[in-house]
């Protein structure tokens, strides 16, 4: 056995691979067996291919730092992270559920707000904040589906079992990563793929262009789907390029698209304008149509939203979805799995404390160094703050935000985040980690078989986005497995 396996301990969270008494589970148990195996150079030449790989497939991502866009390679761990297809069956039902009653929050609130006159969800955390948009009112899109695609977030706590940590429905990003994970993985450790039935990811952009087509409001047998980005320079650049070239869609930007008097939506190509049916959209709403919402934008179309609102055009995700892309509103999830599908919530959400109430800003304010405090609106990990790992001065500083603005902060136990045997540098060591999976919802839902785990690279971190620090590592659902 490898010597960097010898010494590997789970401590005391919930590993993926190895139980307590440091035995291969047994859904890992092939793979951990295989890797023990190999010695610290072949571990190391297979780590050094995986680096080549991802340099020969251009597979980046970009830090905003200081004013400036950095573009980096994407960090890879050659260790895949192993869940059993049981485990993940009851997770998927659980996070269409999840997606369902999302999707029907939004179409309520756009329409009815039947839920804020019942008074389950209180109307001023929805209808004040800044990701619920008036423009949307009275629309329904087709299938009552607003977050056509969802990254929703899920940890595994000291007891083994998954939590939603956070539903992301504007314009989740990863998925390009997930696919290029198992890539890279089938490139460098094929032998893993003989003794095991994983489940496949590959089929993610035939899947995607299916949900889009099928919110196209003509009927034709392949509608016109385009990818809508802000541009190079975007930190997601990559992943849009990738989808509309997997799914056999045209990537363009603002100036490449443009409305008539009749209110339908054309792309300019060298043939002439050609109508579009479906506009799967990478930038936020403010920017999304400066007639609707802020004048100066010049990544969005003139006239978009007019063409959305007649029916003419269907847009993923939809405009003003991010009305439940709130980390306040999250706290209410459950409710409304109750209030609109008469369900019990098969997903736990993760504890909330809501600093606009004020016995939840006391608790807050008296466990700072307990806590994970975290703005509503933030996305990549920025601007969180991690209680146990924090200085007195910056719970001091957390302090004076949350009272002077109580509505924009959450709080949440810090969590046991499970681990995974990581390589790093020259040896296998533990390191916690999330799951990103992608949940499609048009004419039917769909949950990917697993999705982007990501790794917090530093020891003893919490933080895992890619833009903190973190990394990725391949996800395999196996089937066979308890």
């Amino acid at each position: 056995m490898n010597k960097s396996w010898k010494s590997y301990k789970t401590g005391n969270f919930f590993d993926e691979l190895v139980s307590p008494a440091g035995k291969p589970r047994v859904a890992a148990r092939r793979a951990v067996n295989m890797l023990q195996e190999l010695s610290g150079e072949e571990m190391a030449a297979r780590r050094a291919a995986a680096e080549l790989a991802i340099k020969e497939m251009g597979i980046s991502f970009t830090i905003y730092s200081e004013g400036k866009n950095i573009d980096r390679a994407w960090p890879f761990d050659i260790i895949p992270r192993v869940i059993p297809g049981r485990d993940w069956d009851r997770v998927s039902k659980g996070l269409a559920q999840r997606t369902r009653a999302l999707n029907c929050f939004i179409d309520d609130i756009y329409n009815r707000q039947k839920i804020l006159k019942d008074g389950v969800v209180p109307a001023d955390i929805v209808l004040e904040s800044g990701n619920y948009k008036p423009q949307c009112a009275g629309v329904s899109p087709r299938y009552g589906a607003w977050a056509h695609i969802c990254g929703t977030d899920l940890v595994r706590d000291r007891d083994g079992k998954f939590y939603v940590l956070e539903d992301n429905l504007r314009v989740p990003s990863g998925v390009s990563y997930m696919l290029e994970n198992r890539e890279i993985t089938k490139r460098v450790l094929p032998e893993l793929f003989e003794n095991y039935s994983i489940r496949p990811v590959d089929d993610y952009p035939a899947q995607l262009y299916a949900t889009l087509a099928s919110l196209s409001p003509r009927e034709r047998k392949r509608p016109c789907v385009v990818v809508l980005t802000p541009g190079i320079y975007n930190s997601a650049y990559f992943e849009h390029s990738f989808l509309a070239r997997g799914m056999g869609a045209e990537l363009v930007e603002g100036p490449d698209l443009f409305t008539d008097e009749d209110d339908c939506l054309y792309m300019r190509t060298v043939d002439g304008p050609e109508r579009v049916d479906v506009v799967y959209r990478r930038i936020d709403d403010d920017f999304l149509d400066p007639e609707a919402f802020r004048e100066d934008s010049i990544l969005g179309v003139p006239g978009i939203m007019r063409a959305w609102k007649a029916g003419n055009v269907a847009i993923a995700n939809a405009p003003g979805s991010g009305v439940a892309d709130d980390k306040v509103v999250y706290a209410f999830v459950p409710d409304m799995i109750r209030y609109y599908l008469k369900e019990k919530p098969a997903l736990a959400s993760v504890k909330t404390y809501l600093c606009m109430h004020a016995q939840d800003r006391e608790d807050v304010l008296n466990n700072l160094d307990k806590l994970v405090v975290k703005p509503a609106n933030e996305s990549g990990g920025y601007g969180l703050l991690v209680g146990p790992h924090s200085t007195k001065a910056k719970r001091d500083q957390f302090a004076r935000l949350i009272e002077k603005d109580p509505r924009n902060y959450i709080a949440q136990p810090t969590l046991s985040l499970s681990t995974a045997p990581t390589y790093i540098e020259d040896s296998v060591e533990p390191r916690h980690l999330d799951l990103r999976p992608f949940i499609l919802s048009g004419r039917k839902t769909w949950v990917t078989p697993g999705g982007l785990t990501r790794v917090a690279l530093v020891k003893g971190s919490l933080v895992v986005n890619s833009s903190q620090g973190g990394g990725s590592k391949d996800t395999w659902i196996v089937e066979g497995s308890k």
